[in-house]
């Protein structure tokens, strides 16, 4: 009951939503992202007002730590200058894997402010861990079979693929990739952040099982990361001692 009552705050959250919102379409852990927001907080409280356009040479030379190349892309995400949106997106072509996600997030946070600048008219942000297109958000989604030891077969694994693709489309949806497991499949998607999640999903298990009642009516769906394959089973075996412990408790009573 609470998950349905979470699940049902967040759909009223973006059917709320104005118009003006961007979505961060790359893929970034969700850890760097909140680590970024807190020493911008942080950076912008101590250092207001400093010009960080001065310390641009900085961020491209080797010899500058990571920290500091950090609080500059900060810096000059926060200036309402377009030379700032520019240094950036130099920096970006030639940024590390340690720097690449810090540097798309000051991107894409200096591109609102110019926005909001020109348009006169507040933007906002959404940003998961599997980022975005448009204005749709990545979902990463476990169908379990009622066989975890059995691959689906390749009639049922066409099933699910086919049924999961046209579904899809009436939210404007859009399929990227299903892969097949003992267990379970797993799919990408993305869909428009006002469509009835868990309804697309569920109709597509719903669908299929009129065919052989092979798939489990619970499923994960998540935008925060892909899961690996014990991640998965560990949810599912989480699950599975939940009901059982229930079930239980309600022979006690």
């Amino acid at each position: 009951m609470e998950d349905e009552n979470i699940y049902n705050d967040i759909q009223k959250i973006f059917e709320d939503l104005p118009g003006n919102f961007n979505i961060l379409e790359e893929q970034i852990d969700l850890e760097v992202q909140m680590k970024y927001f807190e020493r911008s907080k942080k950076l912008r409280e101590e250092n207001e007002g400093t010009d960080y356009l001065e310390s641009r040479e900085e961020l491209f030379l080797p010899d500058t730590g990571i920290n500091r190349k950090k609080d500059i892309l900060i810096g000059l995400a926060g200036m309402d200058d377009v030379k700032a949106y520019r240094i950036i997106e130099k920096f970006l072509k030639q940024a590390g894997e340690e720097l690449r996600g810090w540097t798309v997030l000051a991107l894409q946070e200096n591109r609102m402010l110019l926005q909001t600048s020109l348009l006169e008219e507040q933007q906002f942000f959404i940003s998961t861990g599997l980022g975005g297109k448009d204005r749709k958000l990545r979902y990463y989604v476990v169908f379990i079979g009622r066989d975890l030891d059995k691959l689906l077969t390749p009639t049922q694994q066409k099933l699910v693929k086919n049924e999961l693709i046209f579904r899809l489309k009436p939210e404007e949806g859009e399929f990227e990739s299903i892969d097949f497991f003992e267990g379970f499949c797993t799919s990408l998607v993305l869909l428009p952040v006002t469509a009835d999640i868990k309804q697309v999903f569920s109709s597509v298990v719903e669908e299929c099982n009129q065919y052989g009642d092979f798939l489990e009516e619970d499923m994960i769906i998540t935008n925060v990361k892909v899961l690996s394959r014990n991640e998965i089973l560990e949810i599912i075996n989480k699950q599975d001692n939940s009901d059982f412990q229930d079930e239980d408790e309600l022979e006690e009573e």
